[in-house]
Formats: C-alpha cells, sequence, structure tokens
C-alpha cells in the first residue's frame, strides 16, 4: 500500500471523506498522538515530519539578489542557498498590500476568501493557518518579527487567533508605537540601546547602531535560540518575520557604506507613461499612499538613487542573517531534515514608473516576489523553475510536504511536482486583487488583475478603466494598451480570463453534504 493509500483509508475510516473525495478543512482526522520526545511523531507513512524554517522579508521584490537578476547588489549567502534550492522566477502575490497577502499564503486562501482584504481589517477568528494546522500535528511553532493579521496602527496591540503560535515574538516594524509590547524594543531597553525615532518615508540615511541591535538582527537571534532549543524535539515550523527592506529606507550606516548611490540604477520610468494609466498611479507620482508619503515627482535624480542604495543595503543584511540562521542549522545537524523557505510578501516600487511602496496596481516589481525552498534530499538542488506560481501555493505545499492531508478549503496548488522535478507545467495565469487595501484614495479603489505569461490584464472597477501590456514586447510594462483597436480580440479573452479567475476564487468550505 502506497502513501497515498494509507492516508485516504485513514480519513475513510474516520467519517472524514464527503461524497467527491474531498477532506473537509473541519474534519481532519485525528494524528495519533506521540511524545515529542524521544520519538518525535512521523507522517502516516511512517517517515519524519521535516522541520519548517520560514523566512519572510517585508516589501522585496524579486529582482534583488545577486546571482538571479542584479549584479550590484550584495546577498553571497542567498546566492549559495539558490544553488542548494529550488528558485521560482515567476512568484506573484495575491494582493501587494501586507496584511491581505500574509493572510492569504499562511492560510492558502484568497485575502477577499479570508476576511482580511485590506490592512486595518482582522483575518476572520475561523480562519485556519498553516502553524494552527501543524501545530495540531505536534509541531512547535515559533514566530519573530511581524504578523498583521489584524489592526495595529497607532499603538493597537495586534491581536491574535488561534494562530498555533506557541512562542510570539513580536515586533511589527522599527517604531516605538506599542510601549512594552514591541519585543525588539524591550531587548533594546534590555541591553541599554537606544536608537533615534525613524526618518520620514523621504529620508535616507543610516542608523547609528551596530547592526548586531537592528530587529533584522534580533528576528535572526530568535530563530537560532528557538532552533537550538528544538533541535532535540522535532519537529517544528519557525516564521522568521523580518521587517526590512520595508521603508523607512533606514538601514545601518554600516550597510549603507557598502553601496555608492552614484553607481545604483535610476528608477524604470519614462516621462509621460503615466498619462494613458489610472489615475491612483498618477495621484502616487505626486506621493505615495495618495500623495501623503515620498513623492517622486519632488525627488531629485540623485536622492532616487540614494533610496536605491539603502534599499539594497537592507536587503543586503537580510542575507547576513540568513546566512547566520543556515549555519545554525547545521550547526545543530538539522539541515538535511528542514525545509528552508526564503520568500517576501510583496515588492516595492522603487521608483518604477514614477512610484514609491505601494498601492493598486499590479507591475511585477511590486507583485512578483523571490521564493527559494530548500529540502536537502528531496528538492532538486540549482533548480530554477519559471513556471506561473501564486504564493497561496505555498501553505498546500508545506502541508503536503509534512504528509497530512490538504484541506479543502485550501484553494493553492501544492508545488511539490515542481520541487521534486516531476513536471515543469503548474498553473497558466496569476490573479492578484486589491479591495481598497490600504491608503484612502478618492474613489476607493476596487481592481484585480490576471497575467500570463504573454499578457497582463488589470480591470479598475470605480474608474471603468484598465491596463492592458504585452509582456513578450513590452516587459517593463510601459506602454498601456487598453481599448487598442487591433487588440480588441486580446483584451477580451483576457477580461473573461479575469471573470474566470474571480469566479473560480469562491470559498470551498462549508462543504456542501448533499444534492439539496
Amino acid at each position: 500500500m502506497n502513501r497515498r493509500e494509507m492516508i485516504k483509508n485513514a480519513l475513510l475510516s474516520a467519517g472524514a471523506m464527503t461524497a467527491s473525495g474531498a477532506v473537509a478543512q473541519e474534519a481532519m482526522p485525528p494524528h495519533p498522538r506521540k511524545h515529542s520526545f524521544p520519538s518525535p511523531p512521523t507522517k502516516p507513512d511512517g517517515e519524519k515530519m521535516p522541520n519548517i524554517l520560514w523566512i519572510c522579508t517585508d516589501q522585496q521584490r524579486f529582482d534583488t539578489i545577486q546571482g538571479l537578476s542584479n549584479p550590484l547588489i550584495k546577498t553571497p549567502n542567498l546566492q549559495k542557498f539558490m544553488a542548494e534550492s529550488v528558485t521560482f522566477t515567476n512568484t506573484f502575490v495575491q494582493c501587494p498590500i501586507c496584511s491581505p497577502s500574509r493572510a492569504s499564503f499562511l492560510t492558502g486562501r484568497y485575502p477577499h476568501v479570508t476576511g482580511l482584504r485590506a490592512n486595518g481589517q482582522k483575518i476572520r477568528e475561523t480562519e485556519r493557518l498553516v502553524p494552527r494546522i501543524l501545530a495540531d500535528f505536534e509541531y512547535n511553532c515559533g514566530l519573530a518579527g511581524k504578523l498583521h493579521l489584524s489592526p495595529c496602527f497607532g499603538g493597537r496591540n495586534e491581536s491574535r487567533i488561534d494562530d498555533g503560535y506557541s512562542l510570539f515574538w513580536w515586533s511589527h516594524d522599527v517604531s516605538d508605537q506599542w510601549p512594552g509590547q514591541n519585543q525588539w524594543y524591550n531587548w533594546l531597553d534590555k541591553n541599554g540601546v537606544k536608537i533615534p525615532p525613524p526618518p520620514k518615508h523621504s529620508e535616507v540615511w543610516g542608523m547609528p547602531i551596530s547592526p548586531q541591535y537592528t530587529q533584522t538582527a534580533w528576528c535572526s537571534d530568535m530563530a537560532i535560540q528557538f532552533m537550538r532549543q528544538q533541535r532535540l524535539f522535532n519537529p517544528w515550523l519557525m516564521s522568521v518575520n523580518i521587517f526590512q527592506p520595508h521603508h523607512p529606507f533606514w538601514p545601518t550606516e554600516e550597510y549603507l557604506s557598502h553601496y555608492d548611490p552614484a553607481k545604483m540604477p535610476a528608477p524604470a520610468y519614462k516621462q509621460g507613461e503615466l498619462d494613458n494609466k489610472p489615475k491612483f498611479q498618477r495621484d502616487d507620482n505626486k506621493g505615495a499612499y495618495g500623495g501623503v508619503a515620498v513623492s517622486f515627482a519632488k525627488t531629485s535624480d540623485e536622492e532616487h538613487r540614494k533610496i536605491t542604495a539603502a534599499y539594497y543595503a537592507m536587503i543586503e543584511q537580510v542575507d547576513t542573517e540568513v546566512g547566520r540562521m543556515l549555519k545554525t542549522l547545521e550547526e545543530t545537524g538539522q539541515a538535511d531534515d528542514t525545509i528552508v523557505i526564503f520568500m517576501s510578501d510583496h515588492g516595492e516600487m522603487l521608483g518604477d514608473h514614477g512610484m514609491y511602496l505601494k498601492g493598486p496596481y499590479f507591475y511585477d516589481c511590486l507583485t512578483r516576489v523571490p521564493l527559494i525552498i530548500r529540502w536537502p534530499k528531496k528538492f532538486k538542488a540549482g533548480l530554477k523553475v519559471d513556471a506561473l506560481v501564486e504564493m497561496i501555493d505555498l501553505a498546500p505545499t508545506l502541508i503536503h510536504a509534512a504528509g497530512l492531508p490538504i484541506p479543502s478549503g485550501m484553494q493553492g496548488q501544492s508545488l511539490m511536482p515542481l520541487l521534486t522535478g516531476e513536471t515543469t507545467e503548474h498553473r497558466d495565469s496569476t490573479f492578484t486583487e486589491y479591495f481598497d487595501a490600504n491608503a484612502l484614495y478618492n474613489p476607493p479603489p476596487i481592481c484585480a488583475s490576471v497575467r500570463t505569461k504573454k499578457w497582463k490584464l488589470s480591470l479598475y472597477n470605480n474608474l471603468n478603466t484598465g491596463e492592458l501590456y504585452d509582456l513578450e514586447k513590452d516587459p517593463g510594462e510601459y506602454n498601456n494598451l487598453w481599448n487598442t483597436a487591433t487588440l480588441k480580440g486580446e483584451q477580451a479573452q483576457m477580461m473573461q480570463l479575469l471573470a474566470s479567475r474571480m469566479m473560480g476564487t469562491v470559498d470551498p468550505i462549508p462543504e456542501r453534504q448533499m444534492t439539496w
């Protein structure tokens, strides 16, 4: 009997299989309870369950890794990690804004399905995160850094659902809005380290402290402590949610010194390109987030390049900490038994198309992110996968890797066949949504986008307009072909695909139990 048959028989005996063969999310079978020491729990086929080191940066675009697509940035540890891993080159988030994206990849469900469509909303209490599912099967789950699944602005403490994290070292960002709650600041106080208030959005300067005291290093320290303590008590999952390279553009002085602004590229922007694009982009050209943050239009060429230097410097420090965490896995003998993920929640405009930060648009620099996954002896080392991938595909992949049945509520598709080299095909399109997700615009942006390898179409509901790009002829997405007379057929086909993808994201639960 193979592993798939064993799982199926276990589910049938537990009465958890529906008439269609799908496993109900709320009716997963109980896993045999086993002590974590000295005999850790195993998969239904007896194989050891993998540990998971899940590293997620904040606001890191896909083209920021040395050896992949950027010769100017210094990321030697990630370059080495790629040689040992599977690198996905076409991974897209389901929302270009923090909270909706995080809720989506932690559940394997689209943002509007989780109830967390916008920053400032709270994820539904009934949503089941990957760490919650794994914790039900004896995983010990920890988090260091950001979570952002509920409102936490202006000093409001982030409330939690039953998320599965038994160790929770919370540090939302580099500000001190939460006295006594931001665990990184508490650690700084214990070490007698004081830092000045962060700079404004448009300012760039080096943080005047040693890199070892940054939030990036602190997140890594917490992960290293967790991994050393857990080495005899597998399996475990550790979420390392580093705030960098999210703005403010505030690396340490040491890392900033590694980059000469004069050698940085200018933003990818063509004068006049926004004239026939949705008004939100022209608004954000004057100032991000609807006019309140860094203004591309008011920023000099020299300042543009300084911002890029600071952004690269923050990513280089992330790379340093990735190296430290990977070294810990080797030193503790856990590397072969641990899945390591490196990814980000969304990208950063970085001045491209005349805008900074993020907003209601779907350029690749904002929606396309790094995704690198390693599991020695299981996944193909050094493999690059160009297939279209959605970030919601990660959750079912991790459940699959743990040998557990994928809940029917998950809408992603497991990446396991790609990771093992069984196939090179996955999706024919990716879907991304933005439902009034962050700053206040007029009218409220309600928009969605669908992308194939050749075309990208974005529809803006309240503006009765959109964008259409031929990605083969115009990979930089400068020339909006919306309503081009000679492309009416192609635009109609992409509109039909967008409608199909939107209908296909309807929540699959609760499952139908009878015919009427």
